[in-house]
């Protein structure tokens, strides 16, 4: 008799405990539930401002490197394309002896003979000489203003070999204009041999992309082509809207980008906005 009492109120406990388990099992699924209705929000907000922030910094960085290399750009040489922009991008500067600043001696820069040595005067900028040479190019006033046009050629030499302050060009092209257009400042502009031109183009394909090493008169044909934003398969994908205006004088222009990303399965979108001073004085 004692033995099955034992066991009834054993098999009472138990019985007591499961149902304690089940009741907590209950109450915790209640809680969990009231604290997902409560901190979904403020957890899909958070990614929804990391997802902005990684878009915001990918536009950031992309227009900071185009202002950079913009004003690089050779003066008057930046100019619209379908798409984009395009400009002849200088590496590095100098003067050079002129015959009419009073030097007695040295090589100048000749404009009516075909002496291809001129020396600068100051630091030498560094080139690349030989077959891939840098460029001198002087005085540029544009597309249309033949020959001081880049493009064109009229007011660029390629570079053969430097000796201490003395720089050889591979012919004198300079000595071919009609009329001589020297520089009034005799300052010149290098141009590398591995930029040249750079194009960045925003061609509706979801991205924005940077292109150098472009050819001068053929600018389509470039040596390398990097994606500063956007994707053509991934996302974000990049938009843009570019305009450039010269001043009344041509001395200076002002380029307008506004760049934008998109994340197209959550509709997320950041816009920014970017004003760069172009200085065209030659």
């Amino acid at each position: 008799m004692r033995k099955s009492q034992h066991l009834t109120t054993r098999f009472l406990t138990v019985g007591f405990t499961l149902i304690e388990v089940i009741m907590v099992i209950a109450i915790i699924g209640i809680i969990a539930g009231m604290v997902a209705v409560f901190i979904t929000k403020p957890i899909e907000g958070y990614v929804d401002s990391i997802r902005r922030a990684e878009l915001t910094d990918a536009a950031d960085v992309a227009l900071r490197r185009l202002t950079r290399d913009v004003r690089l750009a050779l003066p008057n040489s930046l100019r619209t394309t379908a798409g984009g922009i395009e400009f002849i991008m200088t590496k590095a500067g100098g003067r050079y002896r002129d015959e009419n600043d009073g030097s007695t001696a040295g090589n100048v820069l000749s404009f009516n003979n075909s002496n291809t040595k001129f020396d600068v005067l100051g630091p030498i900028p560094a080139l690349a000489t030989g077959v891939s040479g840098d460029y001198i190019v002087i005085y540029n006033l544009g597309t249309g203003y033949s020959p001081a046009d880049a493009y064109a050629g009229g007011n660029r030499a390629q570079v053969s070999s430097v000796s201490g302050n003395t720089i050889t060009l591979a012919s004198n092209t300079f000595a071919n204009q009609s009329p001589p257009i020297p520089s009034p400042n005799s300052r010149f502009q290098v141009v590398g041999f591995s930029d040249k031109v750079v194009r960045y183009l925003c061609n509706g394909d979801g991205t924005l992309t940077r292109q150098s090493g472009c050819d001068f008169t053929t600018t389509t044909n470039c040596s390398s082509t990097a994606v500063l934003a956007g994707s053509t398969t991934t996302e974000p994908k990049a938009s843009c809207t570019i305009d450039y205006t010269s001043a009344a004088t041509g001395r200076n222009g002002l380029l307008y980008i506004e760049l934008t990303l998109t994340d197209t399965p959550s509709g997320e979108r950041v816009t920014l906005f970017q004003q760069i001073h172009v200085d065209n004085a030659p």
